[in-house]
């Protein structure tokens, strides 16, 4: 044979092997009925091959002798073992890889570069978490805090300066727990509070690469100056004071270089520590750690946005200048030079109000008038506004040269939707009357209840509540706002993170007032203002405009209703009044039903085909296929047995597949 003879022979056999690859894979999937991956049918075809070949030539070569119709058929039985052999190997990895656990094939490298970036990362923070007596708490050892104080106070410290040696994330991390009391004891809350949010400023040749970067032109084409020393330097940005080549100052918030992907890591790691702690600790299930973890990541994800920022810093602007508040300021963003890294805003004149004290002093102005005003504030944007500021610690409010309050930061912003707003307004009516029927119907609209939980009990558990801390002669404190979240966690209530978020700025509001006035009552003040905030409402224009509204949505109902009204009485004086209801009348019921029915007949079909394989096995005589060796019975009992193992796969994969709403063609 030639050469060229030789290199067709080898063209052919190799378009020979692959189809055949391909088409056995192929009869694989169809035959179980989901979609695999490209990799997974091609693995499985060349599983089919590779059994399927030898067992043709040997059956095929041992049966030519008995005819061309047993050669066929024993033919098409071997083919349909070798199928069987791939639909195998499918269910087996769907079993022990799931669809989608594995990455695809292109992004193995990068996918083990970020493991072993991981890998080392988590090891230092092991360390850390070690060095400091964490550890039995990761291992599932330590199930719950000290029960003596002075134990709880010794691991809030641990744990504190574990997640201070950890990082910008972890700081962050134990900010937010700080305001979770209704999750964590008081040692652990008082002790968190005091992370500090602190980081030394990055080189201005690295921020001036980002401001360009997002500017998309030199940073003097933008600015008439530009003040290299920042302002201020925080773990997630550095803030410059600039001036427009309009004459306007304005403040410039850079985010630090190199900052996001560090970030994302840490995210990673605590998103996936959150998950198992949640399985494997007592502890971790009772805090749902994994919620926990998951909100953290999408606020902390938006916080490294800053056009989320500028939304948020227009959205509370806005609310306030709707209803002409004009005893705060805002400063307002110039969005056209603002992107996901820089966000620029003009600067209001002033001080922080940590280093604001002698200015007030100085220039006379009231204090207690300053406190009430910002906590006006941040009370409007949570009952009427819907979207509020939920971090106004001291550093992010400011006193102006005018003598009034101006809030900065809008990071981290809180919205409230209708139903929330009402039944939080309900809640503060409740604890401001008394009525405990009231707080609990309140309470229950606005959290995660559970199906068993015993509503007498909670509604007196909240009569205690407010007869130890809002009957009369008891002055109020910021303690009533800990033992209310008591009553709730000890309820098995889950706070949804919307009240979490008013609870850190009410909590975190709080101590920025005793910063302005130490004497200052806050609860006092919010009931005042709740009394006069209903008074309002309660007036007769707004009373009359309230039911202007409701009527308004009501009368295309209350337009029907007097015929439908007789429509049912004439049908229920006929005796023809009857109800009609609707099995499965939604397309999602009657998918599941038909899928319940097609796994049960599947199943009820392949016990069937392999019992009937069994007894025709076992049955003696009948007609021969190959001499002696092989009855038309055993033939047909092994078709038979070939049916039921394909019908018993398709139940088990369907059983296997858990991930349905995914597209497993992208994953191996």
């Amino acid at each position: 044979m030639s050469s060229r003879g030789a290199l067709m022979l080898a063209i052919v056999a190799t378009v020979t092997f692959i189809g055949l690859v391909f088409l056995f894979g192929t009869m694989a999937r169809r035959l179980l009925g989901i979609r695999f991956s490209r990799f997974r049918a091609v693995a499985a075809g060349l599983l089919a091959l590779t059994i399927g070949g030898p067992l043709v030539s040997l059956i095929v070569g041992s049966s030519l002798e008995q005819g061309e119709g047993v050669a066929l058929l024993l033919l098409v039985l071997a083919t349909a073992c070798a199928v069987l052999a791939a639909m195998i190997f499918l269910v087996l990895a769907e079993a022990f890889v799931p669809s989608g656990s594995v990455p695809r094939v292109m992004e193995w490298l990068p996918a083990l570069r970020r493991r072993i970036a991981r890998t080392s990362r988590y090891t230092r923070l092991s360390t850390i978490a070690v060095r400091h007596g964490l550890g039995p708490y990761l291992r599932g050892r330590g199930d719950a805090a000290p029960s003596s104080v002075g134990g709880r106070q010794r691991l809030a410290r641990s744990l504190r300066a574990a997640l201070d040696e950890g990082g910008v994330t972890f700081v962050k991390l134990g900010q937010v727990l700080s305001t979770r009391q209704d999750l964590l004891p008081p040692e652990f809350v008082e002790e968190l509070a005091g992370l500090q949010d602190r980081a030394s400023a990055a080189p201005w040749e690295q921020v001036e690469e980002v401001l360009v970067a997002e500017l998309g032109r030199p940073v003097q084409e933008v600015f008439a100056e530009f003040d290299q020393e920042p302002l201020a330097a925080a773990s997630i940005a550095q803030v410059y004071v600039a001036r427009l080549r309009t004459g306007e100052e304005v403040i410039v918030k850079v985010q630090r270089p190199g900052i996001r992907t560090t970030v994302e890591r840490d995210l990673d790691i605590v998103t996936r520590l959150g998950r198992s702690l949640q399985n494997g600790t007592r502890w971790g299930r009772s805090l749902g750690v994994a919620e926990l973890t998951q909100g953290f990541a999408e606020a902390l994800r938006e916080e490294l946005d800053f056009r989320i920022e500028a939304g948020n810093m227009a959205a509370v602007g806005a609310a306030a200048r709707l209803r002409a508040d004009t005893s705060v300021l805002y400063p307002v963003p110039h969005e056209e030079l603002s992107g996901e890294r820089v966000l620029v805003m003009d600067r209001l004149p002033g001080r922080s109000l940590r280093r604001s004290g002698s200015m007030i002093d100085e220039a006379g102005w009231d204090r207690a008038e300053l406190a009430r005003s910002l906590l006006h504030c941040v009370l409007r944007q949570i009952m009427f506004d819907g979207v509020f500021h939920a971090d106004p610690h001291p550093g992010n409010v400011m006193v102006t040269e005018t003598g009034r309050i101006g809030l900065l930061d809008f990071g981290s912003v809180g919205r409230l939707d209708g139903l929330t707003k009402d039944s939080l307004a309900q809640l503060l009516l409740g604890l401001n009357t008394g009525n405990a029927s009231m707080v609990a119907d309140a309470l229950l609209a606005v959290v995660e209840r559970p199906d068993d939980v015993d509503e007498q009990r909670l509604e007196r558990a909240l009569g205690q509540f407010m007869a130890r801390h809002l009957s009369a002669g008891m002055t109020p404190s910021a303690q009533m706002f800990v033992d209310l979240f008591g009553i709730v966690s000890r309820h098995g209530l889950a706070v949804p993170p919307q009240l979490a978020a008013v609870a850190r700025a009410l909590g975190t509001l709080e101590g920025t007032l005793q910063v302005l006035l130490p004497r200052f009552d806050l609860v006092a003040e919010a009931r005042t203002f709740g009394e006069q905030a209903l008074a309002s409402q309660g007036t007769a224009g707004s009373v009359r405009e309230t039911v202007k509204g409701e009527l308004l949505a009501m009368l295309p109902m209350l337009r029907r209703l007097p015929r439908r009204l007789d429509r049912i009485s004439d049908s229920l004086e006929q005796g023809r009044l009857s109800i009609n209801v609707r099995l499965f009348a939604d397309e999602r019921d009657r998918r599941f039903a038909t899928g319940l029915v097609h796994q049960v007949l599947l199943t009820l079909l392949g016990i069937t085909s392999g019992l009937i394989a069994v007894m025709l096995l076992g049955l003696q005589g009948g007609p021969q296929v190959l001499g002696s060796e092989l009855s038309l019975y055993a033939v047909f009992g092994y078709c038979l047995l070939v049916i039921a193992s394909v019908l018993v796969l398709r139940v088990l994969v369907s059983i296997f597949r858990t991930d349905r709403g995914r597209d497993p063609a992208s994953r191996l």
